[in-house]
């Protein structure tokens, strides 16, 4: 059931249409990860922090698997995928699914606070990397950190210097983000539930909203 009172399964915009030479080389996607309803809680009497189900529609795990993304993605390519820490094995599942090999953790987000969990306090966050076919090439700067310390913004946007340090390593690839939250991202082109569509400029969970109402 979704958030509005509609039991539909999850219908996003459409992926661009591609010739094999205009697919990706560099995917970066921030899946909405399904918690199931579960809030964040900061601690004894202090009430939930929100967590991503009041912020966003999240998206089960087999309806992220049925997106057709291998469709958009060059032989040669590389997807950047952030994971929450619950989510780890979901993520490597999910990027097999879309056509890619597990390779490592390109990057580790300390957000420089701290959130309370079952077993450690939470505050970092991982962005892995999985590949398909080779390592796209020309390549750039092949001397990138991994860790990146930026303090937590609004809730689960990304530091822009994860962005940033993918473009220094592949300043020449094309490139797209997935599930992207701003629309105008200089050198890349985005896609998600809060893009507007081009032909209608209204927005994915816009049109949810609306059928729910009806």
């Amino acid at each position: 059931m979704g958030a509005w009172g509609i039991d539909v399964s999850v219908q996003f915009p459409l992926l661009p249409t591609l010739d094999a030479d205009e697919r990706y080389a560099v995917i970066y996607a921030d899946p909405p990860w399904d918690y199931k309803g579960q809030l964040q809680h900061a601690g004894p009497g202090s009430g939930d922090s929100g967590g991503a189900v009041r912020h966003y529609e999240t998206v089960k795990l087999q309806d992220l698997m049925d997106l057709d993304v291998p469709s958009i993605s060059a032989n040669d390519s590389l997807l950047f995928m952030w994971a929450t820490s619950p989510h780890l094995d979901q993520a490597i599942d999910l990027g097999k699914a879309w056509g890619f090999s597990w390779a490592t953790v390109a990057f580790v987000w300390d957000k420089q606070r701290v959130n309370p969990g079952f077993y450690t306090m939470s505050q970092c966050e991982l962005c892995l990397v999985f590949k398909r076919g080779r390592i796209p090439t020309p390549r750039g700067a092949r001397n990138v950190r991994q860790l990146v310390s930026e303090a937590r913004a609004e809730h689960s946007r990304k530091p822009v210097e994860v962005r940033r340090r993918i473009e220094q390593m592949f300043p020449r690839q094309r490139k797209i983000e997935l599930f992207a939250r701003d629309a105008d991202v200089h050198g890349w082109d985005t896609w998600g539930a809060d893009i507007p569509h081009p032909q209608t400029e209204r927005t994915f969970w816009q049109e949810q909203r609306e059928a729910a109402n009806t």
